[in-house]
């Protein structure tokens, strides 16, 4: 009775709660995980990096100022030439970096750099929060299936309750027979209520993912075996080299601590400056008055400065040697990397396999050790060992089919690419 009302109230909580699927429960999460939103600002930023860069090259900065003054007994008014208790002054300034000693060169090289590498990390983090929002839904769905599982330990153990007090009360078994089957039904309804628990939580966690209070159940997937990679090893290892969002990102932070080295090396450098501004002089805001325009070209050679100079080369140059070496750790441990995460998919995939013919074995060893208990030719040790057999076959089979799902958006997120179009997002 109390696994019954357990069932039922399970099943009615199912049918209450809001139901997503996969793809829905990927594009939500992806939206509002506040790391995603903080790459997205961080790739917004590095265009308008790059476009300050780039128009730095090829125009001068503009400004344009005005003043205006009232005095309380007449000034001379260089304007308009006379007297006068106002005065208006208007200016245009413009300037441009005429020799930079590389530095407007080598600063776009940095920030296009910065660019793809903030595209890249933008795709890596978009694959991190889908592994995390797989996780979460898997996690459901997994949850779900043993609650079932247990429900069935509960209902076995009760059957079995059921046909070992009869053996007794006949005289064809003992008393231990029955305090035996006691035994297990308490622990299958302990596994219940732990089972019912880490599901509850599971949908907790899949609606705080997916931004919709409370909890939240995940639609069914198909039960259809894992497929097998469409690439092989060496390709996955290639492709993620190629276009891994991991490597990506620290080839482009190379490139740009680089860059930012030449930058720093280009202040050695002469520079120079062409000038030029309009200034207007009158009485009122926007009227004609006396007007004086000049161009200007300063050359400058910085000598010594207090080794400040020095110390933003060294500190931009350690900085590309971190830079260098963190790509070249990565690059190194890629075959080993790729390797770990391809041969888990594919020995979830086996165990998937295996776990499929284990649970028909254990079904039929159960079936028949309760048709052998039940004519009295086998003891009640040999029925448990059946059914524990049979739960955990159960249990395995559901672990593993979530496994090869959960390994396979691993590799994907180290691939930087889908690798079935079912999950696109």
């Amino acid at each position: 009775m109390i696994a019954l009302l357990f069932a039922v109230q399970a099943g009615l909580g199912q049918d209450s709660l809001p139901r997503i699927t996969l793809a829905e429960a990927l594009d939500r999460a992806v939206r509002l995980d506040p790391n995603y939103v903080r790459v997205v600002g961080t790739v917004d930023n590095a265009v308008w990096a790059r476009r300050a860069a780039l128009t730095a090259m090829i125009f001068p900065s503009i400004t344009a100022s005005t003043d205006y003054a009232a005095y309380t007994i007449d000034q001379f008014n260089v304007g308009i030439g006379q007297p006068a208790r106002t005065s208006a002054t208007m200016r245009l300034d413009g300037r441009f970096e005429l020799l930079t000693g590389g530095r407007k060169t080598f600063e776009l090289s940095r920030t296009s750099a910065d660019l793809e590498g903030a595209q890249a990390g933008e795709l890596q983090q978009r694959f991190q929060t889908a592994l995390e929002t797989e996780s979460d839904y898997y996690a459901v769905l997994s949850n779900r299936e043993l609650l079932d599982v247990a429900r069935d330990r509960v209902r076995r153990a009760e059957e079995g309750f059921v046909v070992a007090r009869a053996r007794v009360v006949s005289g064809a078994a003992v008393q231990t027979d029955s305090l035996q089957l006691v035994l297990e039904l308490d622990r299958a309804r302990i596994e219940l209520l732990q089972a019912e628990s880490r599901l509850r939580v599971a949908r907790l966690r899949l609606g705080s993912r997916v931004g919709i209070p409370g909890s939240v159940d995940a639609v069914p997937l198909d039960t259809l075996p894992a497929q097998d990679l469409p690439l092989s090893l060496p390709d996955a290892i290639n492709l993620a080299l190629e276009q891994g969002p991991d490597y990506r990102v620290a080839r482009a932070g190379e490139r740009s601590a680089d860059a930012a080295v030449r930058v720093r090396r280009g202040t050695y450098l002469p520079q120079m400056v062409v000038s030029a501004n309009t200034v207007g002089f009158g009485d009122q805001p926007l009227t004609r008055g006396l007007t004086r325009s000049s161009i200007n070209f300063s050359l400058s050679f910085p000598i010594w400065d207090n080794a400040q100079r020095e110390l933003a080369f060294s500190r931009a140059r350690t900085a590309r040697d971190l830079a260098r070496a963190t790509r070249e750790n990565l690059e190194r441990s890629a075959e080993s990397d790729v390797t770990a995460a391809f041969e888990a998919y594919r020995t979830a995939r086996a165990t998937t396999e295996m776990s499929t013919h284990g649970l028909l074995v254990a079904r039929e060893v159960y079936r028949v050790q309760e048709a052998r208990y039940r004519a009295g030719a086998s003891t009640i040790l040999d029925l448990l060992d059946a059914q524990s057999g049979l739960t955990a076959a159960q249990a395995d089979l559901v672990q593993a089919r979530y496994a090869a799902r959960l390994s396979l958006a691993g590799l994907e997120a180290m691939l930087g690419r889908r690798l079935f179009p079912d999950k696109d997002f």
